[in-house]
């Protein structure tokens, strides 16, 4: 079989995986951003608390993506719960550290003058610093997506779901002859997916940017 036509044959199963990738994606993404945006403007106003948070947040970028799976297997069991934990764990190091220097950005003179305005600390983080400080934030949200797009496939090993079950399914089958295409396939359909969400994030942070700090 060649690689077009197991294309044509298992376009279904593909597109039936790259759902479940994008759902896995989306769910440990989700986590990440209600973890690390609070995370990050903590490492931005008190400075004790920078070193302790990024270096956690490091320490898990460090590990060994099969072992940080592994780790939850006694908690959580097999599937895709402990994939969503390792994946949100990665997540988080590009978007606290953007999040930080985004925040650490923002020209103090406007932080002064939006204080003199009346502005609270919330309202000032959220009507003055935020913006300013989001294509920084944005492009660490992007950053971190990516990775878990390639990072997902991994998840496999652990029972997780998504296009890394094609992958392995294809490795298991060596030497068999079509072991390759199930290997390409799921490989592919990874590819595009990252260039899908790395067009989105594109068209996210164009559109959600002031044209004044664009």
């Amino acid at each position: 079989m060649t690689f077009l036509e197991y294309l044509s044959n298992n376009y279904d199963n593909l597109l039936e995986l790259s759902v479940e990738h994008i759902r896995l994606v989306l769910i440990s993404m989700g986590i990440a951003l209600a973890a690390g945006l609070p995370l990050g403007v903590l490492a931005h106003r008190y400075r004790i608390t920078r070193a302790p948070i990024l270096g956690v947040a490091s320490f898990f970028l460090t590990l060994p993506s099969l072992a940080l799976f592994a780790l939850f297997i006694p908690l959580l069991g097999l599937g895709a719960a402990p994939a969503i934990a390792g994946l949100t764990l990665y997540a988080l190091l590009p978007i606290i550290s953007n999040t930080v220097a985004g925040l650490g950005g923002v020209d103090p003179a406007i932080v002064k003058a939006s204080r003199g305005m009346g502005l609270g600390p919330t309202r000032r983080l959220l009507q003055v610093e935020m913006p300013l400080a989001w294509p920084v934030i944005i492009t660490g949200i992007r950053v971190s997506t990516l990775v878990v797009v390639g990072i997902a496939s991994i998840a496999a090993l652990v029972g997780g779901p998504g296009l890394g079950q094609e992958i392995f399914r294809g490795i298991r089958s060596v030497p068999n002859a079509n072991a390759p295409n199930l290997i390409y396939g799921g490989t592919l359909a990874i590819i595009v997916l990252a260039l899908a969400f790395d067009a989105v994030f594109v068209l996210i942070k164009r559109f959600t940017t002031s044209r004044g700090i664009r």
